[in-house]
């Protein structure tokens, strides 16, 4: 039903987010705590994301199993 990307794909992701995070970085430093917090909130998401899957979706499978 949903189809994992590839590691190519999943490296460059993680590449861009590590990017977009080190060149935002002097602009979120006087952003509210609120602003920053979201903007690095998305780009968390963005780094999980491996398949198209929602990553709540994959979050909630595996939460219980963190839990035992």
């Amino acid at each position: 039903m949903y189809k994992s990307f590839s590691l190519v794909r999943i490296f460059l992701r993680r590449v861009l987010v590590v990017l977009v995070g080190v060149l935002t970085f002097p602009v979120m430093i006087f952003l509210p705590v609120d602003k920053r917090s979201r903007f690095y909130s998305y780009l968390h998401r963005y780094w999980l994301k491996i398949s198209t899957k929602p990553v709540w979706l994959e979050e909630v499978e595996h939460g219980p199993h963190d839990l035992y």
